[in-house]
């Protein structure tokens, strides 16, 4: 009877969370970058605004 490989699946368990982890970070990176970009967009308004009361 063959012996189990218990390095291989080991690894491939270590590459697997490895994956998951980097598939995480890149999700909550675009929810930050679409939550900032989301934030500036009134921010910028507001700053237009402001402009218009001083010259008025």
């Amino acid at each position: 009877m063959a012996k189990t490989n218990y390095s291989f699946e080991k690894r491939q368990k270590e590459l697997a969370k490895k994956k998951k982890k980097e598939e995480k970070r890149l999700k909550k990176a675009a929810a930050v970058t679409e939550e900032s970009s989301g934030d500036q967009s009134p921010l910028a308004e507001d700053k237009d605004t402001s402009t218009d009361d001083s010259g008025a």
